[in-house]
């Protein structure tokens, strides 16, 4: 339900008559990096389009806005209370113009041909929704890598292949058409992670054209700061979206047996990140409880092995893990809560 709160708007006296695009920028905690994504957005090759920046009641607000200062005039500028990402950007796209909407994070960046390549690419073969590949950067173990190589894109994007992540969307990277996103609901007002998987699947669902360039078209910014810091919750999250998604579409028997296929697959996963922390303590024992336990949803050789080595040399496996798995180790919890 839309929360009835009361909203500041600040539109600059060069904000474009009659955009083309509306691009939509939710703001929390990213003061210091705001400046350098307004500069790819304004770099852009394709320039009819308005920024629709929200705070989204961000605690570095005076830090935020004395960044936003420069191009005051050339944004509209929206304050809420904290409602969370969706909600912040519903606000946004109902003040938007555009027949387009393109959705950007503010610590993402675009490259200069982003919005002409991807508005290009939905009106030639009139699809309601499009994304590109992105590269990862932001001092992680990930710099370098491109969000295709961990969320690949194969075949058609449909309701299916998204529900089943065999076709992935990064936000940032998105260009949709106004009149599909709002006829569908636009994002979740809930505070809820994965509002926008859940958006993306109700356009497809009413049949929304989902399409996808391979072209690395932006930088996507991993911070540590905004990690979760620990693969249980992540998975956790996953579980919950579709639950929500259960929940709120109505599906066919093919459909509800592509996510049973997936939380089973979940289930698994949640156990073998619980034994991934365990193993960083030292908590053999308890590890070799939680690989066990996973083994149980999605039996492997692989994990069968790694519980073999937990039993028989549980220090060998440690010292594998930790010189072979640094990228994941960011994400494990090293504690138990």
């Amino acid at each position: 339900m839309r929360p009835n709160i009361e909203k500041t708007i600040m539109k600059g006296k060069d904000v474009a008559a009659l955009p083309k695009v509306s691009i939509i920028i939710p703001a929390y905690n990213i003061a210091k990096y705001i400046e350098e994504t307004l500069k790819s957005v304004f770099i852009q090759t394709f320039n009819n389009f308005e920024i629709i920046i929200i705070n989204d009641g961000s605690p570095d607000t005076l830090e935020f806005e004395k960044a936003l200062e420069p191009f005051l005039d050339k944004i509209v500028y929206l304050k809420i209370e904290n409602i969370g990402a969706g909600a912040a950007r519903n606000f946004g796209i109902e003040e938007a113009r555009g027949e387009l909407l393109a959705f950007l994070d503010g610590d993402d960046i675009w490259l200069p041909e982003f919005l002409e390549s991807q508005v290009k690419f939905l009106e030639d073969n009139s699809y309601d929704l499009v994304y590109a590949d992105a590269l990862l950067f932001g001092g992680s173990a990930f710099d370098g890598r491109n969000f295709m190589f961990d969320a690949p894109s194969e075949g058609e994007a449909n309701f299916e292949s998204l529900l089943d992540f065999r076709c992935n969307v990064i936000t940032s990277g998105t260009v949709a058409r106004k009149k599909n996103v709002v006829e569908v609901g636009m994002f979740e007002w809930e505070k809820v992670r994965a509002h926008d998987f859940v958006l993306w699947l109700r356009i497809a669902k009413a049949g929304g054209k989902v399409g996808y360039q391979k072209k690395i078209l932006l930088k996507y910014r991993v911070r540590i700061d905004s990690l979760s810091g620990n693969s249980i919750q992540r998975v956790q999250r996953e579980i919950d979206v579709y639950h929500r998604v259960l929940k709120s579409i109505e599906l066919n028997n093919k459909q509800k047996g592509i996510i049973e296929n997936q939380l089973i697959r979940l289930e698994a996963e949640i156990e073998i990140e619980k034994g991934k922390s365990y193993l960083l303590q030292k908590k053999f024992l308890e590890a070799q409880g939680a690989f066990e336990k996973g083994n149980e949803y999605r039996k492997s050789a692989k994990l069968s092995l790694i519980i073999w080595l937990t039993k028989i040399a549980p220090n060998l496996l440690l010292k594998f893990y930790q010189s072979n798995r640094t990228d994941e180790i960011a994400f494990i919890p090293v504690n138990d809560k």
